[in-house]
């Protein structure tokens, strides 16, 4: 049932909102949307809640679209057909957990369960006792539109309001087939941003048994850091907004919430050892934790299913977690990926193999390392180059075994030297970076490069790769390491940044991403 309903519109994906997993899908489509569930009591509410999570990773996806994979030739298998047609940046034709068609319906049924909970709330008159649901459903609702705008739109840019959007879900339904409109990638940003600020101050901690698992005070936040990031403006002063609501999470002395890297390193490396203390909900780094329906979780671990479409040791020694950097060598790295045979693929052990009836995949959505670099990225960006250069130094004293104290000049000095990348001859993580916005050459650019180069690292198999490539107008290729060849390339331009929606929802009548013919 969950395939087939992840194949229609948003409006029909109430049955993973309102938890009714029992129910046919013939049967849940012959009620009225509003109908379904009746939420008459706070408890009710609350627990309506847990689905306004999504059950969906985008990981999968955004690391085969991005320069963290590599094509290992025809000797090496895959899992399923989508892994090619997303490596090869194809519109999909085949439909499985984590393509467009899953992640469009997963976080429109975690918006519909939002959607629900507030409406209940509203009824009840928005009582202050249920100030904390609200606060996380509007969190939630923003959270799950800003992530389909990220998968199915271009980065934010001053072209916003000519970009297209995806249809900002606000209300119940109570048809079964209205109409939607995309809109325009501006008035998404902008209603995320009302959603978030008003809920961000409504959350309570006190209400969540396990607040790894919802947005707590501090994962809101680091939501809006990443937010503010995202939504870059010419003047840079949506950086502000980064600076201020990361420091809200880590403080002037970030230290002592960063993860414990060189802990995790001497962890065993059989089985999930590693993988479920990176998850765990103990750690402080750790601000929000998800329980996700993927296969990622297959393919990025141990057992590695599908080697061929995949992060290798080429590309780990040269671009990612074995490069070296300002901490020197890879030597000066705790965490060490495991690697197959023949070196085809690296992956670092921070996804378990879960099975549950499907494949389960435990996504740390935010963490205060990611946060410190968004951080560090704002500071660059305004020119504080002292601030920027203090977080660096905070990440390096805790992801290696080099503790000195890093000044903007070492950092541009280091990134200055570097050659820019090319497809084999130069394998470097220095890309050329054309953004919307203006950097100037030297010093902030070359922190910047610095900073692109360890969010990399820090957050290989995460998916965090491309939305940086989008923001950043970094150019991409595809490799065919068998042959050695260059068999793609995607410019800053290119049309493909924007992923498709899925061909059920254009069918249907939404108007799709523009394609080149």
């Amino acid at each position: 049932m969950k395939t087939k309903i992840n194949h229609i519109l948003p409006v029909l994906l109430l049955t993973a909102a309102s938890g009714l997993t029992t129910v046919s899908c013939n049967d849940f489509l012959d009620k009225t949307p509003d109908n379904r569930t009746e939420l008459n009591t706070d408890q009710k509410i609350a627990k309506l809640l847990v689905s306004a999570y999504p059950d969906v990773s985008p990981n999968e996806l955004f690391e085969l679209y991005s320069d963290n994979s590599d094509d290992s030739g025809p000797t090496y298998g895959y899992y399923q057909l989508s892994e090619m047609e997303c490596y090869n940046w194809e519109d999909t034709k085949e439909e499985y957990q984590d393509t467009p068609n899953s992640l469009w319906g997963g976080y429109y049924g975690a918006i519909s369960a939002a959607n629900m909970a507030l409406k209940a709330i509203e009824e009840k008159g928005n009582p202050a006792s249920l100030n904390p649901q609200r606060g996380e459903a509007l969190v939630c609702r923003a959270y799950c539109h800003f992530m389909l705008a990220t998968i199915f739109c271009n980065a934010y840019d001053t072209h916003a309001s000519e970009s297209l959007g995806i249809p900002y879900m606000e209300d119940v339904e109570t048809t079964v087939s209205p109409r939607y409109e995309r809109g325009t990638l501006e008035e998404v940003y902008r209603k995320v941003e009302r959603d978030l600020l008003e809920g961000v101050e409504l959350i309570s901690d006190d209400g969540y048994s396990v607040p790894k698992y919802h947005f707590t005070r501090k994962a809101a936040y680091a939501f809006a850091a990443r937010f503010y990031l995202y939504y870059m403006k010419p003047d840079f002063s949506n950086c502000d907004r980064v600076i201020d609501f990361a420091t809200r999470v880590l403080g002037s002395n970030p230290d002592d919430l960063l993860r414990d890297w060189e802990a995790l390193s001497n962890l065993s490396v059989n089985g999930n050892v590693q993988a479920d203390a990176y998850i765990a909900s103990s750690n402080e780094a750790n601000l929000l934790i998800s329980s996700t329906v993927s296969n990622w979780g297959a393919l990025g671990s141990d057992y590695l299913v599908g080697p061929r479409y995949f992060h290798n040791q080429t590309l780990a020694t040269s671009e990612t977690c074995l490069s070296a950097g300002l901490w020197g060598s890879s030597d000066y790295l705790y965490l060490k990926p495991f690697s197959t045979t023949g070196f085809v693929a690296s992956i670092l052990r921070k996804s378990g193999l879960y099975d549950g009836g499907y494949l389960y995949y435990m996504p740390v959505l935010f963490s205060t390392d990611e946060t410190l670099l968004c951080r560090a990225e704002a500071y660059a960006l305004k020119k504080m180059y002292s601030q920027s250069a203090a977080d660096i130094t905070s990440w390096q004293r805790a992801y290696t075994r080099n503790k000195s104290a890093l000044t903007p000049d070492q950092i541009n000095a280091y990134y200055d030297k570097m050659n820019f990348y090319t497809p084999f001859t130069q394998q470097t993580p220095k890309k050329q970076l054309a953004p919307d916005f203006t950097i100037e050459e030297g010093m902030q650019e070359n922190i910047l490069h610095c900073i692109l180069h360890i969010r990399r690292v820090t957050t290989l198999h995460e998916g965090m790769r491309w939305p940086d490539i989008k923001r950043y107008g970094i150019m991409i290729y595809r490799r065919n390491m068998a042959t050695q060849r260059v068999t793609d390339e995607m410019p800053p331009n290119d049309l493909r940044r924007a992923i498709q929606i899925p061909r059920n929802v254009i069918v249907a009548g939404m108007q799709p991403n523009p394609r080149r013919n």
